[in-house]
């Protein structure tokens, strides 16, 4: 098991994408263990995207991610977040498969819907930038045992 960062970016949520996003990751099987809603601001967008900060895009990565709420969540599950790359399509939507959240709803790589971590390493990182421990929930669920 294993867990992954997943944000709703700031175009889907203005795009009404929230429930068939979270309807696609629980259909799969994944665990969401921790969901909120909030508004990045500044100092969180700097931390979430610290290897891009000295890049030219970042400014506008910045004002994207900034503009509109996002939805937080963490998954949890088995490979989750391979499972959850998969889902995503590839960053350029152009390039994404059919099936995926970009292949079928992005249109460019500004506005490209979804992140997800991109290893288990930067999951941990990322989940305890936008969560707290009491914010997460460790619960089992009876359909578990056929999906694991």
């Amino acid at each position: 098991m294993n867990k992954s960062l997943v944000l709703i970016k700031p175009d889907a949520v203005q795009r009404l994408m929230i429930g068939k996003i979270i309807s696609s990751i629980e259909e799969k099987g994944l665990k969401i263990t921790g969901l909120k809603m909030l508004r990045m601001n500044d100092d969180l967008a700097s931390k979430h995207y610290s290897a891009h900060v000295d890049k030219p895009f970042f400014e506008e990565l910045k004002g994207f991610m900034t503009s509109s709420p996002l939805v937080a969540i963490c998954v949890e599950g088995t490979n989750a977040v391979t499972i959850m790359r998969s889902m995503m399509g590839t960053t350029n939507p152009v390039e994404a498969a059919p099936g995926t959240v970009r292949g079928d709803f992005a249109i460019t790589v500004g506005m490209n819907l979804i992140h997800g971590s991109d290893s288990t390493e930067a999951a941990e990182k990322e989940i305890n930038l936008f969560f707290s421990k009491s914010e997460l929930s460790d619960y089992s669920r009876e359909i578990d045992k056929w999906i694991s």
